[in-house]
């Protein structure tokens, strides 16, 4: 029997999965790790400790706890939060903490800089994508600005995908759709490093080398088995970000199928015919030659959920505080007996793309309960998921079907929310394991031991969330988009003062 391993780095936690041919578990793993918020707007991870740490300890859990030889494993597949910005030296050892993706604004200067001086429209029409928060590009430029000695001892700019694998193989690469977040330095329609729209961000040979996430990037060194516990020699992939991976793991293959993310951000992918461009919205290649894909996310989402239960509901116990959390929230009618949320904890990213963007609990009075808050939380988040929807239909993008996935589809009030508010069904496979299962199925394509049709048998679909209608909610939502643009200037207002 063969195995094929996978494992994903998230925001909070990192999990790992072994499975066989035929998609059956064996073995999991996971992790936990915290995010770094060193000052307000940045967020940060440890990349020896967190990146490559967390790696090795699931990794080794896995061989562990499953008993299956190193050699019947025949790939490995890793995939990660990002778009990151670590800059590494000559022997690939991190320089500073990891930069992560549109959650850390701190290169706001550097994305207006570059935005006024080649042109939105000119950067959209060669890149795909506007600057904002997201893009990897202006942190380089922030890199090279305020941090000079770091910047001057840099031999490669990697993300935490391209980390990993440089630390199992030893190659230094990036996948075609992970670079696509690298604007203004990647151009989506020669899907290639360039730098004449700014040739003063970084020299293109520190830049990864690209490849497609299928393709193999090189095989497991001496010191990396040492490190694992892994076969020397052992293909590994390219990897791609985590959204990207959990969209595989729930089948998310034809023109028209969205996959929506419930993890610590929500992340929305669309499978397109055709490039979609759209500054409001992210472009990439998709994870094989040919293919496009069409990008959506919000800024906090679980992150909000984590931040509510430590900060209001330390009477809980951890273990269950969330199943408590749901029950007093489901006690509360739909529209929170009047509350609204504005979800915007770290600023906000499609399709508003506002750093300057706060958390807003709007309608309060004496007569409102921990429920009625936490319902309004969940809430907040669907009208922002549904700002990002009604977004791909303005663009002419309606999905045909969306997929369920993440952590967050355990949380049947907030699926529940989720369709009625958006009026969209939801379909939720048996696996919801997430990115890790999808990288196990990557590596198994990688080195032909499935094909990708094969993904509807290793995960079939078991539920479908239907959408109810509520006229109240196109109310609330109304008002939700006018609370934010009325209280916008105010926001900005707070961070000067800051």
């Amino acid at each position: 029997m063969h195995y094929t391993l996978g494992i994903d780095i998230g925001t909070y936690e990192t999990k790992g999965v072994l499975v066989d041919g035929s998609g059956h578990v064996h073995a999991q793993a996971a992790r936990a790790h915290k995010m770094l918020v060193p000052e307000p707007g940045w967020a940060e991870h440890r990349p020896e400790e967190d990146w490559w740490g967390d790696f090795v300890y699931v990794c080794q859990t896995l061989l562990k706890e499953s008993g299956v030889d190193p050699v019947a494993i025949k790939a490995v597949a890793c995939s990660a939060i990002g778009p990151c910005m670590l800059p590494v030296d000559q022997n690939g050892s991190p320089l500073m903490n990891g930069v992560l993706y549109g959650v850390d604004g701190r290169a706001e200067a550097q994305v207006q800089e570059l935005t006024e001086r080649i042109g939105e429209s000119v950067i959209v029409e060669r890149c795909g994508n506007a600057l904002t928060s997201q893009s990897v590009g202006p942190k380089i430029l922030w890199l090279k600005r305020l941090r000079p000695q770091i910047y001057a001892n840099t031999a490669h700019i990697l993300t935490s995908t391209s980390f990993l694998v440089q630390r199992l193989t030893g190659e230094v690469v990036i996948d075609h759709y992970t670079a696509a977040n690298f604007a203004p330095l990647y151009d989506v329609a020669r899907q290639d490093w360039v730098d004449d729209l700014a040739s003063d961000i970084i020299p293109l040979e520190k830049l990864p080398r690209l490849l497609w996430s299928n393709e193999i990037a090189g095989e497991i060194t001496k010191a990396a088995a040492m490190d694992t516990g892994l076969a020397m020699g052992t293909p590994v992939t390219t990897g791609t970000i985590d959204a990207a991976a959990e969209a595989l793991s729930v089948g998310m293959e034809r023109a028209g199928d969205m996959m929506m993310m419930y993890g610590s951000t929500i992340f929305i992918i669309l499978r397109t015919i055709n490039r979609v461009a759209d500054p409001r919205l992210w472009y990439a290649p998709w994870l094989f030659k040919g293919e496009h894909a069409s990008m959506a996310g919000l800024a906090t989402s679980g992150t909000l959920t984590h931040w509510f239960r430590d900060q209001f509901a330390k009477d809980l116990n951890p273990e269950n505080a969330f199943a408590a959390l749901a029950l007093e929230a489901s006690a509360s009618p739909p529209g929170a007996n009047g509350l609204l949320m504005l979800p915007y904890f770290s600023g906000e990213r499609t399709p508003i793309h506002d750093v300057h963007a706060k958390g807003t609990i709007f309608g309060l009075n004496l007569t409102h309960t921990r429920g009625d808050i936490y319902r309004a939380l969940i809430e907040g988040i669907a009208h922002g998921t549904r700002h990002v929807t009604d977004t791909f239909n303005d663009v002419g993008q309606s999905p045909t079907r969306l997929l369920a996935v993440g952590g967050g589809t355990k949380n049947a009030l907030w699926l529940q929310a989720t369709s009625d508010i958006t009026g969209l069904d939801q379909i939720v496979c048996k696996q919801t394991i997430g990115a890790c299962y999808g990288d196990a199925f990557l590596a198994a394509l990688a080195v032909g031991l499935v094909c990708r049709s094969d993904i509807s048998t290793w995960n079939p679909a078991t539920d479908t969330i239907q959408a109810e209608s509520n006229p109240m909610y196109d109310q609330c939502h109304t008002l939700f988009l006018q609370l934010y643009e009325q209280t916008k200037g105010i926001a900005k207002g707070l961070t000067s003062n800051a």
